[in-house]
């Protein structure tokens, strides 16, 4: 048995003592009594009695050794604009922002929202949110007032943190005027609004009363030192929320201890990180990466982050590179997308910076095809490592683990199970293990090790029926996802299972994109698949039904309806849920039942085989669909 191998039975087999040694990675202010209750299935509460804090073990225990090393990079190529922080300077800016929130009652247990661009205010408000105990909220700032509207009431924070703008590709993104509509549609709006004021907007407009400018306050509170809050190893640390099939919000509860711990153990184990080096994560913090590798996992592990602001290709395709030859990164982080977008730019960008010191890229967030895995393999010269995880999890569920055993990379597949998850590759029809070669659905035996998700926001009921009920005789959490098994172990990723598309790395329920489309008053009804797309992963396309067919009877017509369909999203949900395109049909192909027939709909979008079709109500509904696309 390989290193790897015998690494990961161990922490199958005997949990105790192998999360005992993991768990000697992080500070704990009282030590736990137990590793894992497991009293509740499917609920896991890890290292049960034991006080740690987030921000302590990311910052404070660092100044001693590693005070005046950086932490925070930050680099923005769309203001030109690049800060550095040490450890020490980290500590007081997020000590500051601490004093701010507490000054308006923020304290162990609120709930604080943020709607941030990607700015060093983004992570001292993180960092002093779980300094506090306070559980933070953070909304990607791509999102639509009504989407951050639901997850306002969703959460219920005593306190938005905003900025008056962010920007993106030398546009400027209004995000107060967001917030505005977004707490004047929330039912349980928050009584404050903090507002970091870049100067962008120069239309910007305080509510009064309601809105405070954070450098007024900051002056205030400069020098001042905030205890910290130590937290039961279950409390929870933060909530995202993620799509799911339905347009209600999930929000994935995080703990505090066992979140801690997997961060600080993944950084070696698996990106093989080392104290004093520098990590570059190119994800926003308002989505899980961001949060497990811009902020928390590099800074636990005494490494020196990059929060990097702007585009792969702005001011020139060689921008990343230039970051990674300047600041000497030796782990970089980033997506397929990114990778399919480079793939298109001149590959001399590529060979122009020294990149000498980058031992691995690793690629997450939508499946990673050969042809781009080899190419930017080739390109730079350098291990490049796709692994598979998902909001829910925090870390990752398959990858290599360069750390612990070199092994070989295989284009296409994000590798093996990472330690401490018990995977199984299950046939759908009679729930036994697939064999190798054979799809299958990607479960995870529980207890889920620790950092991942402990439950659903304020409702452990949505909890177990979403995630654990996929096999009625078993208690198995489903990550949704079709995969295959090679003979030597390696895995990978065919697609998913539900009806949750994945745009570019962003989870989007297709019920969510559906009700955005009916929000418009000519649209009786709709169907929205996920397509595969060569440079995001998967697009949404919409086949529509409308109420008035007069106003669709002209090619003109048609536009300027499909036009005001995809504005109406953008409405609701922001430009990343927006369809590619937007049919308009008289029916939709359904059963004699009235279920709508998704999979068949997206094989036709795709030039797939339809499949059985022999349930269907009206076989005229496949005949418009075929007219309409190619049309």
């Amino acid at each position: 048995m390989g290193a790897y191998a015998d690494f990961h039975r161990r922490s199958i087999t005997d949990r105790d003592a192998f999360w005992t040694a993991e768990a000697r990675r992080i500070d704990w202010h009282r030590p736990y009594d137990q590793v894992l209750d497991y009293s509740r299935p499917p609920f896991a509460r890890w290292f049960v009695g034991g006080e740690t804090n987030l921000c302590h073990n990311a910052v404070d225990r660092h100044l001693a050794t590693r005070g005046d090393q950086l932490a925070l990079v930050y680099i923005s190529s769309e203001t030109g604009t690049e800060q550095n922080f040490t450890y020490r300077e980290l500590h007081a800016e997020v000590n500051c922002f601490a004093a701010v929130m507490a000054a308006q009652g923020v304290s162990r247990g609120d709930r604080v929202l943020l709607y941030m661009p990607m700015i060093p205010e983004a992570v001292f408000a993180m960092l002093a949110c779980a300094r506090l105990g306070a559980v933070h909220s953070v909304v990607f700032g791509g999102f639509a007032a009504a989407s951050c509207a639901t997850r306002i009431d969703d959460a219920r924070p005593k306190l938005l943190v905003t900025a008056d703008a962010g920007m993106r590709g030398g546009r400027a993104i209004h995000y107060k005027p967001l917030v505005d509509e977004a707490v004047r549609l929330a039912k349980h709006p928050p009584q404050q609004v903090l507002v970091v004021n870049r100067g962008i907007d120069r239309d910007f407009k305080p509510v009064p009363g309601r809105d405070l400018d954070y450098a007024t306050l900051a002056r205030q509170h400069a020098g001042a030192q905030v205890p910290v809050t130590w937290l039961e190893s279950s409390e929870p640390s933060y909530i995202l929320y993620t799509s799911g099939t339905t347009g209600r919000p999930k929000g994935v509860q995080r703990d505090t201890g066992g979140y801690a711990v997997a961060l600080a153990s993944s950084m070696e184990h698996i990106y093989a990180g080392k104290p004093g080096e520098t990590m570059f994560t190119t994800s926003d913090v308002g989505w899980v990466v961001g949060h497990s590798y811009i902020v928390y996992g590099p800074l636990i592990h005494g490494m020196t982050t990059i929060l990097y602001e702007g585009l792969p290709i702005r001011p020139d395709a060689g921008i990343w590179w230039k970051i990674v030859a300047d600041h000497r990164v030796s782990v970089m982080f980033s997506s397929p997308t990114a990778a399919r977008v480079l793939k298109k730019q001149d590959p001399a960008y590529l060979r122009k910076y020294d990149l000498s010191s980058l031992r691995h890229l690793f690629l997450a967030g939508e499946p990673l095809d050969e042809p781009t895995h080899r190419w930017i393999h080739e390109a730079i010269g350098k291990p490049v490592i796709d692994h598979y995880w998902q909001t829910e999890t925090g870390w990752p569920i398959l990858s290599l683990a360069p750390g612990i055993e070199p092994a070989k990379v295989k284009y296409g597949s994000p590798g093996f199970p990472v330690y401490g998850y018990d995977l199984k590759l299950l046939r759908e029809s009679d729930m036994s293990e697939a064999q190798p070669g054979e799809k299958g659905v990607l479960t995870i035996a529980p207890p889920l090790p620790p950092g991942c998700m402990s439950t659903v926001w304020g409702d452990d009921e949505r909890f177990v029926d979403t995630y654990f009920r996929t096999f009625p005789k078993q208690l198995l959490y489903s990550t949704f996802d079709w995969g295959v098994r090679d003979a030597e172990g390696y895995t990978f990723i065919l697609g998913r299972t539900d009806d949750v598309i994945n745009v570019a790395g962003h989870r989007i329920g297709t019920r969510e994109i559906e009700e955005a489309v009916q929000s418009h008053p000519n649209i009786a009804e709709v169907a929205v698949v996920g397509v595969v797309d060569a440079v995001k992963g998967q697009m949404p396309l919409a086949f529509a039904v409308v109420k008035d067919a007069a106003r669709i009877d002209t090619p003109a017509a048609r536009a300027r309806e499909e036009q005001e369909v995809m504005a109406a999203v953008d409405h609701q949900l922001g430009g990343i849920a927006r369809p590619r395109r937007v049919y308009f049909v008289t029916l939709l192909p359904k059963t004699r039942s009235g279920k709508l027939l998704r999979r068949s709909l997206q094989a036709l979008a795709e030039g797939r085989d339809p499949g059985d079709l022999t349930t269907i109500e009206d076989p005229t509904a496949l005949e418009q669909i075929r007219g309409a696309l190619s049309a």
